[in-house]
């Protein structure tokens, strides 16, 4: 590359990058900066660049307003570069970053944003023809968010080597058993040789490139930046080695807009990092990127303390191996936070309790924490059948899928609001209503394994109510007519029916 190279136009919440030659000698990772300085009408941000191999360095932003803009490159890496480019008006299906509204979420435009999300942890580290069919599986609009992995994992189920590493350097040689206990599984080998001055522009391209697929399909990518399940020593490195590579990775993918941070899967599960250690990496997190991106920190057994001002959103774990979905109210009240349960089991059949639930039960704990009002988040554990979609991807082959998108597509998308709480209308139900101070006339009630023949209501405000019966497992939605006052509604005395009430 030998001159300075952007696009004269960008979207407003895209991605804008200037490429820029610079010098190789030595470790262009450490030894040189990079900075560019981005002004329009409303905003002048600057923002640290990277290295991206062969003599190239880039630097990324995201614009959040339109117009004329001018930006200026600067730093060590070498010559200095400036020029003009413009902001165009957001496409149809371009609504901004997503943000923080109360207990729920909402893209920058304020359109709301319900996250049903997916689990994925290593996909991005699998062979191509395997991300590829993740992709294409991805495109069918299941999901609209995807907890992902920057560094491979070292886990049941999973103990290949990765597509590619992080790091220049080489891997422990291992042969692919396990011996020991659960501990074992987070355990460096001996053997590992890496420079963690250098990273492996490669590991970092195919990463970005698969945000930038997963934002075309109108998808989050809920980044992880550390977990435990490690034998390479990625979740070894010093405080400094963690800062390096942190600045590197916000470098690199911040200005996409569809970005989400989890600064860890199972926080404390990496026994050796304190809850100072957290905090400063949360800051550092916070300090470099510019634009806000959601902020999360996902637990094995204790939860984070998610009143923390970084933290943005609850990211949650189940901690008792039954209830999960049925403590939305808890968390609400405690953490007075959007609450997300990324992780409330998996329907699959592994030998692990995590991982070996039906298709009905994953359904019944998305319902039940949809009417509490919080979100959940799916994962497929299946072997036999390929590979296991939680951490490689590739195909789905469970049940509960297909029915948590008419979930979204059918109900949620379909609330004439912002988001759910709990409305309480009896107590042998859960029952939701839009989160609002002001009274909307619209209720969702679930009855999960409960078989109900009918139900009655009684509703004195004087209004209509359109009611609907959902088939939550069939996915059916029966228009059952337009009541007021007392009235009663038959029902197939079956599991897993929920009743829509809309007033006219």
């Amino acid at each position: 590359m030998s001159e300075v190279t952007f696009t004269k136009c960008v979207e407003r919440w895209c991605a804008f990058e200037v490429s820029c030659p610079g010098k190789t000698e030595g470790n262009p990772f450490a030894d040189y900066t990079i900075t560019g300085t981005f002004s329009g009408r409303h905003e002048n941000v600057t923002v640290e660049g990277f290295y991206d191999g062969g003599g190239v360095y880039r630097v990324r932003f995201m614009p959040s307003f339109t117009g004329e803009y001018s930006f200026s490159i600067d730093g060590s890496f070498g010559q200095p570069a400036e020029g003009f480019f413009t902001v165009l008006p957001a496409s149809e299906d371009n609504h901004g970053p997503v943000r923080v509204n109360g207990f729920h979420l909402e893209y920058e435009d304020g359109k709301p944003f319900f996250p049903v999300g997916t689990t994925c942890y290593a996909w991005t580290a699998q062979a191509p023809e395997t991300q590829q069919k993740t992709l294409e599986t991805l495109k069918e609009g299941y999901f609209n968010k995807v907890r992902m992995c920057v560094f491979p994992k070292h886990y049941l189920h999973n103990l290949h080597e990765p597509l590619n590493y992080p790091y220049e350097g080489k891997p422990c040689d291992f042969n692919g058993e396990i011996t020991g206990n659960f501990m074992s599984l987070m355990q460096v080998q001996p053997g590992n040789d890496w420079d963690f001055t250098r990273f492996n522009p490669v590991h970092f391209q195919t990463l970005e490139e698969r945000v930038r697929q997963l934002l075309e399909m109108g998808i989050e990518a809920d980044i992880i930046l550390f977990h435990a399940y490690d034998r390479w020593g990625f979740s070894r490195m010093a405080a400094d080695q963690n800062e390096t590579y942190l600045r590197y990775v916000i470098a690199r993918l911040s200005a996409y807009r569809n970005v989400w941070w989890s600064m860890a899967n199972e926080y404390d599960l990496l026994r050796h990092l304190t809850n100072s250690d957290w905090e400063r990496m949360a800051e550092v997190v916070c300090s470099c990127d510019r634009y806000t991106h959601l902020r999360g920190i996902h637990n094995c057994f204790a939860h984070y303390d998610h009143t923390r001002p970084w933290v943005t959103h609850c990211s949650i774990q189940r901690e008792d191996v039954y209830k999960c979905a049925e403590q939305v109210d808890e968390f609400r009240i405690r953490y007075k936070k959007p609450v997300i349960l990324d992780e409330i089991g998996y329907e699959g059949n592994i030998d692990q309790g995590w991982g070996n639930l039906s298709g009905k039960e994953l359904l019944r704990r998305f319902w039940e924490a949809t009417c509490r009002g919080g979100y959940a988040t799916h994962g497929e554990t299946y072997l036999g059948r390929g590979t296991l979609w939680w951490s490689h991807g590739g195909e789905l082959f469970g049940e509960s899928h297909p029915r948590i998108k008419f979930l979204r597509d059918e109900v949620l998308e379909k609330i004439p609001g912002r988001g759910l709480k709990r409305s309480h209308l009896a107590w042998d139900e859960v029952s939701a209503t839009i989160d609002t101070l002001i009274p909307t006339g619209f209720y969702l009630i679930y009855y999960g394994f409960f078989r109900p023949s009918f139900r009655d209501f009684l509703f004195d405000d004087g209004y209509d109510y359109q009611a609907e019966l959902i088939d939550t497992w069939e996915m059916t939605i029966c228009d059952m007519g337009v009541h007021k006052g007392a009235f009663r509604i038959e029902m197939p005395g079956k599991e897993f029916m929920a009743i829509r009430l809309t007033r006219v």
